[in-house]
Formats: C-alpha cells, sequence, structure tokens
C-alpha cells in the first residue's frame, strides 16, 4: 500500500482495543533472551551440592539423636547460603534487564488516529509506526509513504553506506531481505540517517529479521571454562574418596564397635572435613566479585565465567569504529583552488580566505540540524572559522533537495536568497559523483584524483563540494542540470580514543596481541593502526582476499597479519575459529546481529553498550558500557588479578582441609576419642569461606600482572610445586595439631580439655595460613603492611568467636568444649605459629633467587 501526502492525516491506524488484542496474542515485540532461573530451582541446586547434602544428613541425624541445638545450626547454615545464592541471582538479573529496558528503542504509532509514543516492546503487527531521522527502527515494516528516506542496516547487513528507502505499490515477497536501495520495506534495529516515513509493521519480536537470527542462537551450547571443569573434577574425585572413607568408618563403627548411629555421625564428619566444597563457592564468589569491579571500570559482564578467562586472553580482535575510534568526525584536511590546508588543531578559529567557500557551501549542502556526523562536522568547523565572516547563512531555507542515488552518489540543495531571490546550489557527495557534476573533463578528473588519493592515504574519507547558480524561475527535474563549479575536496576522519595508544601498549607488554578487524578501506585501517602504534602493519588481508583463501592458508596468515580490511561481518566468524584452531585464546568485539555467531564462538564475546543490539549482548560474554578500547584493556588486568588471587585462595583451601580432615580420621584410626563433630567443621567453615573467598578476593593485584605473558588456557589451577607446597602445610599442621591433642591428654587432661586445646591450635593455625598464602613472595610481617579491610574482619571475628564457644556455657556444651587456661592459650598460639615458620622460611629463600613461587 502506498498513500499520498494529503492522505496522511486521514490514516488511523490500530484502535487501542485491537492493539491490546494483537499483544495479547502475538506478545512482546522483544528479542529472545536467556530464560531467568527461578527461585525453585536456585534452591533445588543449593540442594544438589554435596555440602549441604551432608549438612542436611547431619542435621537430620541430630534430631533423631535429640540433639535439637546442634540441628537448628546445621540446618540453619544451609538456609543462609540460599538466600545469599537467591540475592545474588536476582542483582545480576536485574542489572542485565536495565540494560535491555535502557537500549530498547520507543516507538511512535498512529493509533485511533493519533499520534502516541510507545514503548518499542508494544509495538504490534499491523501498527503504523512514524520514523524520521535519528530513530532506531523497532519492527519489520513496509513503508508505506516516504520523504528522502535513507536507513542505516549495518546491523544486518554489515554495509556502512545508508540504504534508501521509498514505498512501493508492489510488495515482492523475494526481495523482503535487508540490503539494496530503492526498496519499501524497513527492518527491526536499523537506524533512520535521513529523511521521514510512515511504515506499516509486518513482523515483530522472533519474526524479525532480527529475531530470527537471535533465536537461532539459542541453540548454540556454551562450553565450561577450563577453571569450571578443573574444579568441579577435583570436587568430584575428592568427593568419591571421602564417600568411600565415609562408608568404611560407618562399617568399622557399626560391625566391631555396635555402634551405628556415631559411626555414621564419624563418617559424615570425615566426608564433611575432606571435601573441598569451597572451591565452587570461591569461584562463584571470585567472578561475581570481579563481575561487579569490572562495572566500575564500565564493563558489563554478562556470564561471569568470562571475568576467569580474561586473564588468558592472548588476541583481541577490536572493530575500528566506535571502539578504537570516538565513532565521530571531524574535518582533518581540506582541498581547494590546489591548495591543501591541514586542521589538526580543535582549538582553530579561523581559515585561510581561500577555504571560506569550501565550507561555506558544503554546509549548505547539510541539513540545519542534522543527524549526520560528517554534516555535524562541516556545521562545527563553520560555528569556529566562519562566525565573522558573510559566509554563513543561518537565515536561508532550503527550497528543494536532490537527494543521493544510485546513479549518482551526490546530493544538491537549492536556495533562494531571502533579498535578491536569486538562486543559490550547493552539492557535495562522493569526490567521482561531484566531478561528473561539475562536467571536468578527463585531464582535470585525473589531476584531481591525485589530490583525493593523497587525502586517502592519510585515511581520510573524501567529500567533494560544488556550487552553482541559478537565474530561470524554473528548476530542472535533475541536478546534473546546474552549471556546477568545482569548490574544493573534504578529508573527515573519525579521531582515536585517547585512551588507546597507551591500552594498545599495556596489551604489548601484556603479551597481547591485538587484531584490527574493519569494514573500512585498507589505507584508512592502515592510518589507524600506525597512529594507535599497533605492530605488523605493513601486510593487510581484506575481505574479498579472505573470502578465497582456504581453511589452512588463512590458519597459517592469521599468526602474523593484524589488519583485517573491507571485512563483512560474517566473516568475524571465520577468523575467530582460525584462531582458536590455532591455540589462542580470543576476545572479540562487536554490535551488530551479523556479528552474533562470532561473539558467541569466541572465548569472550565483548558486545558494544552503546551502540550494539541486543541479539549481540545477548550472544557475548562482555558488554562495554562506553564502548572504549581502553575498558577492555582495564579488564584483562582485573582478570589476571583475579586469577592470581583464586589461585592463593585455592591453595589456601586446600592447605586448610588437609589439618581437619586428617584431625578427623586420625582418632578413628587409632582408636583415640573423636576429636572434631560436624558443628566444629561448621565454624571452621565460617572462617574458611570468608577468608578464602573475601579476603584473597581483596588482596591487590602483583606488581607484575600486565607485565608477563598471558598463563596457558589449558593449565590446570595448580602446578605440581604449587599443590605439593599446599599440602605441605596442611601437612605441618596436621603435625603440629595431632601433637598438641595427644600431649595434652598425655598430660592427663581430659578428652574435653584436650579437645578444646587442639581445636584452639586449629584455629590460630589456620589464620596464619591465611596471612601466609596472601602472598607467596613477601613475608607475613611485610604483607601485614599491605591493606585489605576484610582480613581484619575475618581475623577479629574468628578470634571472637574462638573465645564466644570456649567461654559461654551454653556454646561450650553445643561444641563440646572446656575453658581454656592462660597457659592453654599461650600453647595454642605458639604451636599454631609454629606450623607455618617453614614456609615462610622458604619464601625468604625463594625471593633471594627472584623466584615466586605463584608463578611456577
Amino acid at each position: 500500500m502506498k498513500i499520498s501526502e494529503q492522505d496522511i492525516k486521514k490514516l488511523q491506524g490500530l484502535s487501542a482495543v485491537a492493539a491490546a488484542e494483537r499483544l495479547k496474542k502475538c506478545g512482546y515485540n522483544e528479542l529472545p533472551s536467556a530464560k531467568k532461573r527461578s527461585i525453585i530451582k536456585i534452591i533445588i541446586e543449593v540442594f544438589c551440592e554435596p555440602m549441604f547434602l551432608l549438612l542436611v544428613a547431619c542435621g537430620t541425624l541430630y534430631l533423631i539423636l535429640g540433639d535439637v541445638e546442634e540441628a537448628l545450626m546445621l540446618l540453619g547454615f544451609v538456609f543462609v547460603i540460599i538466600g545469599i545464592t537467591i540475592y545474588q541471582e536476582n542483582k545480576t538479573e536485574n542489572a542485565l534487564a536495565a540494560l535491555k529496558d535502557l537500549a530498547s528503542p520507543r516507538a511512535l504509532v498512529i493509533r485511533d488516529g493519533t499520534e502516541k509514543r510507545i514503548a518499542g516492546k508494544e509495538v504490534v503487527p499491523e501498527d503504523l509506526i512514524i520514523i524520521k531521522e535519528g530513530d532506531r527502527i523497532p519492527a519489520d515494516a513496509v513503508m508505506i509513504w516516504g520523504m528522502n528516506l535513507t536507513v542505516d542496516e549495518s546491523l544486518l547487513t554489515g554495509e556502512s553506506v545508508p540504504v534508501r528507502k521509498n514505498p512501493s505499490t508492489q510488495i515482492d515477497p523475494e526481495i523482503t531481505r535487508p540490503g539494496g536501495d530503492d526498496l519499501p520495506f524497513i527492518y527491526s534495529g536499523s537506524l533512520v540517517v535521513q529523511g521521514q516515513g510512515i511504515a506499516k509493521v509486518l513482523n515483530c519480536g522472533l519474526n524479525s529479521e532480527m529475531g530470527k537470527i537471535g533465536k537461532a542462537l539459542l541453540g548454540i551450547a556454551e562450553e565450561k571454562t577450563v577453571l569450571q571443569k578443573e574444579t568441579g573434577k577435583l570436587v568430584k574425585t575428592v568427593f568419591v574418596v571421602a564417600a568411600v572413607l565415609c562408608l568404611t568408618i560407618i562399617c568399622v563403627y557399626g560391625l566391631v564397635k555396635g555402634d551405628w548411629l556415631n559411626g555414621i555421625l564419624a563418617g559424615i564428619t570425615l566426608a564433611m572435613a575432606m571435601l573441598p566444597e569451597e572451591f565452587p563457592v570461591v569461584l562463584t564468589v571470585f567472578l561475581a566479585l570481579g563481575a561487579w569491579r569490572m562495572s566500575k571500570k564500565q564493563v558489563l559482564t554478562r556470564k561471569v565465567a568470562a571475568v576467569e578467562t580474561l586473564g588468558a586472553a592472548t588476541v583481541l580482535c577490536v572493530d575500528k569504529t566506535g571502539t578504537l575510534t570516538q565513532n565521530k568526525m571531524s574535518i582533518e584536511k581540506i582541498f581547494s583552488k590546489n591548495e591543501f590546508y591541514d586542521i589538526k588543531d580543535s582549538s582553530i578559529n579561523s581559515l585561510p580566505e581561500t577555504f571560506h567557500e569550501l565550507i561555506e557551501y558544503g554546509i549548505l549542502a547539510s541539513k540545519k540540524d542534522p543527524f549526520d556526523p560528517m554534516e555535524k562536522a562541516l556545521h562545527e568547523l563553520g560555528r569556529k572559522t566562519l562566525y565573522s565572516t558573510e559566509h554563513l547563512h543561518e537565515n536561508w531555507n532550503i527550497l528543494t533537495e536532490y537527494p543521493l542515488s544510485g546513479e549518482l552518489l551526490s546530493l544538491s540543495h537549492v536556495y533562494k536568497h531571502p533579498e535578491t531571490g536569486k538562486y543559490y546550489v550547493s552539492a557535495k557527495g562522493a569526490p567521482e559523483a561531484i566531478f561528473d557534476l561539475c562536467h571536468l573533463n578527463l585531464q582535470v578528473r585525473d589531476d584531481l584524483a591525485v589530490q583525493v588519493n593523497v587525502i586517502a592515504s592519510e585515511g581520510l574519507r573524501v567529500l567533494g563540494v560544488a556550487k552553482a547558480k541559478f537565474n530561470k524561475n524554473e528548476l530542472p527535474q535533475n541536478q546534473h542540470d546546474f552549471e556546477f563549479e568545482f569548490l574544493g575536496l573534504i578529508g573527515l576522519a573519525d579521531p582515536i580514543r585517547e585512551s588507546v595508544p597507551q591500552a594498545i601498549k599495556e596489551c604489548y607488554n601484556a603479551g597481547i596481541r591485538v587484531v584490527m578487524i574493519t569494514g573500512d578501506y585498507p589505507a584508512t585501517a592502515q592510518n589507524i593502526a600506525r597512529r594507535i602504534g599497533l605492530k605488523n602493519i605493513d601486510r593487510i588481508i581484506t575481505g574479498p582476499e579472505l573470502a578465497a583463501m582456504n581453511p589452512a592458508e588463512l590458519k597459517d596468515k592469521i599468526r602474523v597479519v593484524n589488519i583485517f580490511a573491507r571485512v563483512v561481518p560474517e566473516q568475524k566468524l571465520l577468523l575467530v575459529n582460525s584462531l582458536k584452531e590455532n591455540g589462542e585464546v580470543v576476545a572479540m568485539t562487536g554490535d551488530g546481529v551479523n556479528d552474533a555467531p562470532a561473539l558467541k564462538a569466541a572465548h569472550i564475546g565483548v558486545a558494544m553498550g552503546e551502540r550494539g543490539t541486543d541479539v549481540a549482548r545477548e550472544a557475548s560474554a562482555i558488554v562495554l558500557l562506553n564502548d572504549d578500547f581502553a575498558s577492555i584493556v582495564a579488564a584483562v588486568r582485573l582478570g589476571r588479578r583475579i586469577f592470581d588471587n583464586l589461585k592463593k585462595a585455592m591453595a589456601y583451601i586446600i592447605s586448610v582441609h588437609v589439618p581437619i580432615a586428617g584431625i578427623a580420621l586420625i582418632p578413628v584410626l587409632l582408636g583415640w576419642p573423636i576429636v572434631l563433630y560436624p558443628v566444629h567443621i561448621l565454624f571452621l567453615e565460617l572462617i574458611i569461606d570468608p577468608a578464602c573467598s573475601i579476603v584473597f578476593e581483596q588482596e591487590e593485584e602483583e606488581a607484575n600482572a600486565m607485565q608477563r605473558p598471558p598463563r596457558d588456557s589449558g593449565e590446570p589451577l595448580f602446578g605440581k610445586r604449587i599443590l605439593l607446597l599446599s599440602v605441605m602445610q596442611g601437612l605441618f599442621s596436621l603435625g603440629v595439631i595431632t601433637g598438641v591433642y595427644k600431649i595434652a591428654l598425655m598430660l592427663g587432661q581430659t578428652v574435653t580439655e584436650a579437645r578444646t586445646l587442639s581445636f584452639a591450635t586449629l584455629i590460630i593455625s589456620n589464620l596464619c595460613l591465611i596471612l601466609s598464602n596472601r602472598s607467596w613472595s613477601r613475608s607475613i610481617i611485610s604483607s601485614l603492611f599491605v591493606p585489605n579491610k576484610a582480613l581484619k574482619w575475618v581475623m577479629s571475628g574468628a578470634l571472637l568467636f574462638l573465645a564466644l564457644v570456649i567461654y559461654v556455657p551454653f556454646l561450650q556444651k553445643v561444641f563440646h568444649f572446656a575453658t581454656l587456661h592462660s597457659l592453654d592459650i599461650i600453647i595454642a598460639a605458639g604451636a599454631g605459629i609454629l606450623s607455618v615458620v617453614w614456609f615462610e622460611i622458604v619464601k625468604i629463600m625463594s625471593v633471594k633467587k627472584h623466584v615466586e613461587l605463584l608463578t611456577n
């Protein structure tokens, strides 16, 4: 359907009632997204964790035995964890939902004969939408009226040049795909660059072109990171061993001693002591807090596992426009009357007279209040340099416009002088089109083509400008019929972000390669690469060359080539896969719908927050809220810090579980009285959990965090050296605690007194392990001068609660403890400190040899 301009006011659109019915039937005009986990599902996942199953089993057993206080304490711990998990999940989902709502376009529709502004998600099929310059189209639709409408469909096609849209009385189903000029179809997510129009909605949500791609993405399975797989495998292995030992102890108690209930209790206690359930908890907390820290640096983490992967990134694949550059145009070089003039200084406030007319007519060939960045740049330069001249014409109004066409890539504006009545015509466009308008001979064109290449070689986009005068009353049908005079050339650039060169330098210092992938011309890409400090920029591969390569050839060349120009979005997936096949850990930026498969295939997909689509965000792991490359580098730095601290936390977890498991197992094997009960394990967990998750997470980054190569993505969390040292720390602690317990019994102390003394020693030793593992290159004393707010709370809290369970009668009873005397406290403190002295000596010796244990 096509309507005349006179019929526009008669349009009624859908009624409010009809629109509501369609919305109820078709659903919201939204893109597919991952389903939010329900509270019930979160609770089920928590209960499926082995540690929580053991806690529930212990709590139930204590209820059977009639020990209500201990049962309630154990079961209460489960509900605390569930509450924290639900809170964290909702907070993350709400942050993502807020970003999506901010990015969602709004729509102007005609309903009941009046214009109405609604949320884009409320648009329904057969709605009449009004679009104009600067609008983002909310749904797929067909034009019924339009005026000089051009649309940027690069989000769907990858083609940066806007396409013209014209209403049509005939709809050919074979040409309903994005791309191509003079078609009546417009698409969700596209941006109106120029003109205005009215369109009838055809498809919304999942049925739109964006929705189809988004829907396909939901079927792609996501891989777990190496760290997630490794910790999961480790926990499962230890759980199997713990389960076997648990059953063994139960059988020994039951068959030998005939005490099945205490056998079950002892078995479960050992399983709880052995199981390093903190691994998945710590991994979750580190990544969640890491995501929060990244948000402070304008980086929203869509998938928290990417926080860990970032630290291992070896290649950053980035788009030029908006990421390395500011995504706004500025005029840097102009040419007129055989003279060049460089405009590098943004504070410039005048131009030589030679170039006044060039800028004057460039502005006249632009809209008064432009949306196009090139036209904005012209107006800005005019305001700065021509404000005191006669070359600005604020009171002139456009009489007629000759728009861009497929045959001639230039536009012309006709003005009627308000005083003289004469017609003035301005034109701007591709240099070749302006040459054609001016009817220049071949020799002049060839000479000017040399000047065009001079500007283009500097990575600038080139525009030609011309002027004409017209004295007749009737304007011609074609802009070609004016007698144009060539005025000159304008070179425009998208300035690089100030932070990028330093960020690139940081990447190289950190052993990270940066690859530029852009749809721009090779000369432009190379110029930008030179200015930002990119290495190895002599060799460039273009999109057509890429299409002609076989996989083996690409895999070989992609090792050294850092610039890919004239690349269409679909080829990004090819590049990502080739890099991955070469063993690289790839971070990829993107903003369009067609970027989504590459974003999902990359180890770390990075979507643009300012100009990106919802589909790109859903496919990505990270969203840059400010589209700045420096934010990616900051995130990599934080990712490395997180992994280093995670390594320290995991080492601590292993070292602290050795004495806990040993002191639970040894008395059973040697026939001694039981030392630890489930409530003691719970007490220890209340220290271990915040220590390994909060204290170590808050540790500052290592001094060489961004001066060392990325770690191998396949590298295990623990090397043999670290694992050995962690186990040895635990064994020394176990030896000291066991010695304290046995000596206390030999000296005639009661079982309760010996248990209390050995448990206090275990707590002190645990706190010393925390201090010792904060840094594997600094001594405990020197690390105390490094601030860590969480440390003092964990240390003071642990000592306070230790005092409470020893000296408060009710808690004494629950924990099976006795009161300690001053000498006992001194013995426990001395023994606990003694358990880590050897490791402090090892660290001092390692530092003298300039060796950092953590990196081996």
